[in-house]
């Protein structure tokens, strides 16, 4: 399956603790906590705080699919990936300094993620966590 088929196949990005808000690309500012994913991208959320998550389609199994979260504001998130079969594939915690950024970051083999659609969600240990995903699928 070609870059560009999988890339139209993204069904919905919803942000704000799953509540159906969608979210507008904003332009970047100089604190950036993950820079836009590129290419290899399937999802980029660009900045949140509090708890939150992300749906999203266009996962294909023949690529391995990296889950990368960076935050700050003190405290930590609680990550969670699941699939739209319901099955977990992934599950991580970052610690949240103030005044710096942490990143943590979790790669799963190809075929972990089935093809379709999956679900990132973020707990976060304060409404004053700032916090940003990327969801990617390098080809390399």
């Amino acid at each position: 399956m070609k870059r560009t088929s999988r890339a139209l196949a993204v069904t919905a990005l919803v942000v704000g603790g799953l509540t159906g808000l969608g979210a507008a690309p904003a332009a970047a500012s100089p604190d950036v906590l993950l820079p836009h994913p590129g290419p290899d991208g399937l999802v980029w959320v660009e900045e949140r705080t509090g708890d939150g998550g992300v749906v999203s389609g266009g996962a294909w199994e023949g690529l391995p699919t990296v889950l990368t979260v960076a935050c700050e504001g003190g405290g930590s998130v609680h990550v969670t990936m699941e699939s739209s079969r319901d099955t977990q594939v992934a599950a991580f915690s970052v610690d949240c300094p103030a005044g710096e950024a942490g990143v943590g970051s979790v790669t799963m083999a190809p075929g972990v993620v089935p093809p379709g659609s999956f679900f990132v969600t973020v707990d976060a240990s304060s409404d004053g966590i700032r916090w940003a995903l990327t969801v990617t699928q390098p080809e390399s």
